[in-house]
């Protein structure tokens, strides 16, 4: 049975094919002989409760150079699609939060969204972290600077972050002796008008880096990338940067993996990328978490394989919406 799989995403033109994971999963669909849909953002809309897209046929080839080919755009009903791939980067913004309520109403009519809409809203992927606060540095949600002055001096370094951006951006270290930490403070909380992130910095990031640890369906990909900071900064992203090392779990990782997997999967949260950090849980990454090339490569594993194999076994199921 041929499905049919839709996916809505940030231009496909603009990604890098060599390490983006939305081009694997498509190749693995395609591998599949799936039929595949391209949608941005703007594509989306609900019409009489209907929930409906202007997708294009998509090709996907695993080449830098010339990876798609998109046909003709054609009015779809997204509830006839077998399942949709929601990998619209943040920020989080009110457009973002528009697709959602397509993708609900997409949900209702029968399409498998992952990971769910409704999820995806009640899921801030820096707030979330407090569903697991045992697992977790220190950390203060809040857009008071006296509250964040006061963090600051209890925690000596602290790593101030917004609650709705990815990739290391505006993401700043800021100690007592820093003579701009509250320029700092004013700019990121907008002059107290704007809630932001702040736990207290682990120091092992410089040496042992920031562990991405891909979950599927609840469960632990057996295999992790460290990313390391390069010399002279503090972020570990990628995009900021930073080098892939591959590292496998500890006891400590399947500590933190146990205690969050059941929660993401029953909120249909079905795949996720946890950030932790000399074995804190620092981020819980659910919009369009990243890093399967990388470890599909160090590890010979087939990442979007366990995914898709996971998308085959409840679209065989009866769900309940």
């Amino acid at each position: 049975m041929t499905r049919r799989l839709g996916v809505v995403m940030d231009p496909i033109a603009g990604i890098h094919p060599e390490k983006d994971s939305t081009l694997t999963m498509l190749l693995e669909a395609a591998r599949r002989g799936w039929e595949l849909n391209y949608m941005e953002v703007g594509d989306l809309r609900l019409r009489d409760g209907r929930a409906e897209a202007t997708a294009r046929p998509l090709a996907v080839k695993d080449d830098n150079e010339h990876w798609f080919e998109l046909g003709e755009g054609i009015d779809i009903g997204l509830g006839d699609l077998d399942v949709i791939l929601m990998r619209k980067d943040p920020p989080f913004d009110l457009e973002y939060l528009a697709a959602t309520y397509v993708l609900d109403r997409a949900e209702a009519q029968g399409a498998l969204v992952v990971n769910r809409p409704g999820a995806l809203r009640g899921a801030n992927e820096k707030a979330i972290t407090s569903w697991f606060a045992d697992c977790c540095p220190p950390t203060l949600m809040t857009r008071s600077i006296p509250q964040l002055r006061a963090f600051m001096l209890e925690h000596n370094a602290i790593v101030v972050k917004p609650l709705y951006s990815m990739g290391g951006r505006s993401v700043f270290v800021v100690r007592p002796d820093d003579p701009n930490a509250t320029v700092i403070f004013e700019e990121m909380t907008d002059r107290e008008r704007r809630t932001i992130i702040a736990q207290a910095f682990v120091s092992d990031v410089a040496v042992s880096g920031d562990k991405r640890i891909l979950m599927v369906d609840g469960s632990a990909v057996p295999h992790a990338i460290a990313r390391i900071p390069r010399p002279g900064e503090l972020r570990a992203n990628i995009a900021a940067g930073g080098s892939v090392h591959p590292v496998e779990l500890d006891d400590r990782d399947r500590a933190i993996c146990a205690a969050v997997g059941p929660v993401l999967r029953e909120r249909g949260l079905w795949f996720a990328g946890l950030d932790v950090i000399g074995g804190y849980l620092t981020e819980i990454n659910v919009t369009s978490p990243t890093c399967i090339r990388e470890i599909d490569r160090l590890f010979g594993l087939n990442v979007s394989g366990i995914l898709l194999d996971c998308v085959e076994q409840m679209l065989s199921q009866p769900r309940i919406i």
